[in-house]
């Protein structure tokens, strides 16, 4: 017979161990909800965001040469054939930073505008480069940067064999979502997308945005019938954690994604993983426990 045949009227209560009828509880019920960040424990956006910010700061380079070149030249006598800006070197001199030095300064929480001074960015010039960071960094011609983490696709296979609902909720444009589990034939292993409609909210991360969404989400999951008591939220931020801890679910950080592992601890989720796959076999775990 089929597992999926199972119930429970088919065996005596003394006849069947206590593990099969968790299993067959979780088969023939309501299936339980588990929420999931994108970006991070599913997507490596690392690359995407590194070439954001080089050509951030090649877009503020190319605007400061252009703006310099059209400025009078007070100065060509003594600087024959030289722009001189009052106040202000000639040139920008600016030193991009390595992938891993970004990435880690990034994972590190360094701000913004500290990453920008790094590399040789005035101060002045924050704003405008933040500006293209913002306008570049959902193009499409970056989006492809994007890669699936290793061993997310086992990980989301793993939710779905143990009949759980995987339900992701992310601050991403929910079109990008599906486009990208479309493009990498992982649709049917993702239940439902919660996403927003600003394509930078993302970006900035916000905190008081994820807890809004997740709880949307548990309100429209419920109604639908389906189990979200001792619920988890996996995620690789603080807003991931903190939106499941206010939102009363066991929380499940990832180092996997933009923040680093000494960060996420600070934030004292249930647990830190690696990957979404030890998160995952640890969910599963920890909810059967509690079925049983």
């Amino acid at each position: 017979m089929p597992v999926r045949n199972f119930s429970l009227h088919h065996f005596s209560s003394s006849a069947v161990p206590a593990w099969k009828k968790v299993v067959v509880q979780m088969i023939s019920g309501p299936k339980q909800v588990v929420f999931c960040d994108f970006d991070g424990p599913i997507v490596d956006v690392s690359e995407r965001y590194y070439q954001t910010y080089l050509k951030g700061l090649l877009a503020v380079e190319q605007a400061f040469g252009e703006q310099r070149d059209r400025l009078p030249l007070p100065g060509r006598a003594t600087l024959p054939g030289r722009a001189t800006l009052p106040g202000r070197a000639t040139l920008l001199a600016l030193r991009p930073l390595s992938k891993t030095q970004f990435w880690q300064m990034k994972r590190s929480r360094v701000p913004d505008i500290e990453i920008a001074m790094r590399s040789g960015l005035p101060t002045e010039l924050f704003q405008p480069f933040m500006q293209q960071v913002e306008r570049l960094v959902n193009h499409p011609s970056l989006l492809r940067w994007d890669r699936l983490q290793p061993n997310a696709r086992a990980a989301l296979k793993r939710f779905r064999a143990g009949n759980f609902r995987l339900v992701v909720v992310t601050l991403r444009h929910p079109r990008q979502v599906q486009d990208f589990l479309s493009a990498q034939g992982l649709e049917h292993l993702v239940d439902d997308v919660y996403g927003v409609l600003d394509i930078h909210a993302a970006l900035a991360n916000r905190v008081e945005l994820k807890c809004k969404l997740l709880a949307k989400a548990i309100a429209q999951q419920q109604a639908q019938g389906f189990i979200t008591q001792n619920s988890w939220m996996v995620g690789d931020t603080e807003a991931d954690v903190i939106a499941g801890q206010t939102l009363g679910l066991s929380t499940a950080a990832l180092s996997c994604g933009v923040r680093s592992t000494a960060y996420l601890k600070q934030l004292e989720p249930s647990v830190v993983h690696n990957c979404l796959m030890t998160a995952a076999q640890n969910v599963i775990d920890a909810l059967t426990l509690k079925a049983a």
